[in-house]
């Protein structure tokens, strides 16, 4: 009898994956992933049949702890701008406190290797922001422009701000005034 997979145990592997995959990269091999684990390998393959799925679960993993952190309090009845403020601020909070796992999702999604339901799943816990960015657009306060770049945008722009936040904590909270700022001026149509 085949005995019981463990949460725990699976955690492990996840957390192991981002560390190991945060510093080399995702070619890494998963022999590397199980020993920082401290799992066999074998093991390893009975949560995650093969590489590409543990590449998608720690996606859906880590897009999970982000939409948590984004969606807490999330600025419901305020204005777009204040949304995207609270958007950006909680973005870099994360990003700050999690370095490793926000290196690890810029690495997944540009692999080439998420399934559409893991994108499916990943995007889902997004979808007021989504449908926030809709409304903007069709209430001409912020440019035409597909969702998909203006969220690449603020991604782009909030990993610089992280870097100069980083390089230089005395300047963090100007930098990340600075970095919201030339978003929102870059994105901006009309005011509300």
């Amino acid at each position: 009898m085949a005995r019981p997979k463990s949460e725990d145990k699976r955690e492990s592997i996840l957390s192991a994956a981002i560390k190991v995959f945060a510093v080399q990269g995702l070619a890494a091999p998963t022999a590397a992933v199980s020993k920082a684990a401290g799992v066999a390998e074998g093991t390893l393959f009975t949560y995650f049949p093969t590489k590409d799925d543990l590449v998608n679960a720690l996606y859906r993993e880590i897009k999970l702890q982000l939409a948590g952190a984004l969606m807490s309090d999330f600025a419901r009845k305020k204005d777009v701008r204040s949304k995207l403020q609270h958007v950006w601020d909680a973005f870099i909070n994360w990003g700050m406190a999690n370095p490793e796992p926000g290196k690890v999702l810029a690495q997944l999604m540009v692999s080439g290797k998420l399934t559409e339901e893991s994108k499916a799943v990943g995007a889902a816990p997004f979808a007021e922001i989504e449908a926030m960015g809709k409304d903007a657009i069709a209430r001409g306060v912020v440019r035409d422009l597909p969702l998909e770049f203006l969220s690449a945008a603020m991604e782009a722009l909030a990993a610089i701000t992280m870097e100069f936040m980083s390089r230089n904590p005395a300047t963090a909270t100007a930098m990340r005034k600075a970095g919201f700022e030339t978003y929102w001026n870059g994105i901006l149509l009309k005011p509300e």
